[in-house]
């Protein structure tokens, strides 16, 4: 496993420590202080990996097959998770939840058949941009909830903020189909073949 693979796998594990991070306050009613002071930076380090994934299969010149299949694996779950948790706690609605995965699952499916036919199918611009709305979502869903968790009094304005994530959450989803488009009408005939 090369070091982009490995930067790439602490998204996957991190997926799952996230969930549980997340949730264990809302089952339990407490850790939520303990949770709030955690996610955020744990999140940011789990999202600055795809940065270094990339780099250092660029710097060692070990762009792989392998890696170009990894990465948007990884991004995805890490992803998902969020939005999950999200759409629990009222930041997302769940149509869009469904939407997001619906495309992305797509997605997966197309890069598999892609893979089987001898290519491997790279991150666009467009998918690029839907990951930066995505993670501006995520961050800012999470900022907000974590400062419920820590006990600020927001009760007036966690309802804006949550008007916010909304908004976030369907430029992402309006996003996701667009590259989604893209991805069909560059790859079209690979897939057709």
């Amino acid at each position: 496993m090369t070091k982009a693979d490995k930067f790439t796998s602490v998204r996957l594990v991190f997926a799952p420590v996230f969930f549980l991070m997340y949730m264990i306050p809302v089952w339990t009613g407490h850790l939520g202080f303990v949770s709030a002071l955690l996610m955020l930076p744990l999140l940011g380090f789990a999202e600055f990996t795809d940065f270094l994934d990339g780099f250092y299969a660029r710097k060692e010149n070990k762009v792989s097959d392998f890696g170009k299949l990894f990465d948007p694996f990884a991004d995805v779950i890490l992803h998902l998770t969020a939005f999950f948790c999200f759409a629990i706690t009222g930041y997302m609605p769940w149509i869009l939840l469904m939407l997001v995965f619906y495309r992305e699952f797509g997605m997966l499916f197309i890069r598999l058949i892609a893979v089987s036919k001898g290519t491997a199918i790279a991150a666009r611009k467009g998918g690029k941009a839907k990951t930066v709305i995505y993670i501006t979502g995520i961050i800012f869903s999470l900022l907000c909830e974590s400062v419920v968790r820590l006990g600020f009094e927001v009760s007036g304005i966690i309802g804006y903020a949550k008007m916010v994530s909304l908004a976030l959450f369907t430029i992402g989803t309006i996003a996701s189909y667009l590259s989604f488009a893209d991805y069909i009408k560059n790859f079209g005939k690979i897939l057709k073949s």
